[in-house]
């Protein structure tokens, strides 16, 4: 009798240790998956929040060349004072959005 209780045991444990498995297997499967999930849903989060504010700076702005102007003096400045390559990069992307906002305000 104990015997065959001890073999019980045996495969009880045995099929314990097989479903542990199978869990951490489907967990490492699943991992990647809901990370990918969750960076998207924080991409769209940050993208709709860009988009606000894109909207209410597109709404200060309201066609005015005031914006582009103090961009084209700061670049000059910075050229003549020869400033670091980021400050160039900054100005860079300003000017990216400044187009962009542009377009915007054309296109509504």
């Amino acid at each position: 009798m104990l015997k065959i209780i001890d073999q019980y045991r045996e495969k009880l444990n045995l099929a314990a240790s097989h479903e542990q498995r199978l869990e951490d297997e489907h967990a490492k499967v699943l991992a990647p998956h809901m990370e990918r999930k969750a960076r998207e849903r924080v991409i769209e989060l940050l993208h709709r929040e860009a988009m606000k504010w894109m909207d209410r700076f597109t709404l200060t702005l309201n066609g005015s060349q005031e914006l582009p102007r103090l961009l084209a003096r700061a670049k000059s400045m910075a050229n003549v004072y020869s400033a670091p390559e980021e400050v160039h990069g900054l100005f860079d992307y300003c000017h990216h959005m400044i187009e962009l906002m542009s377009h915007k305000i054309r296109n509504h």
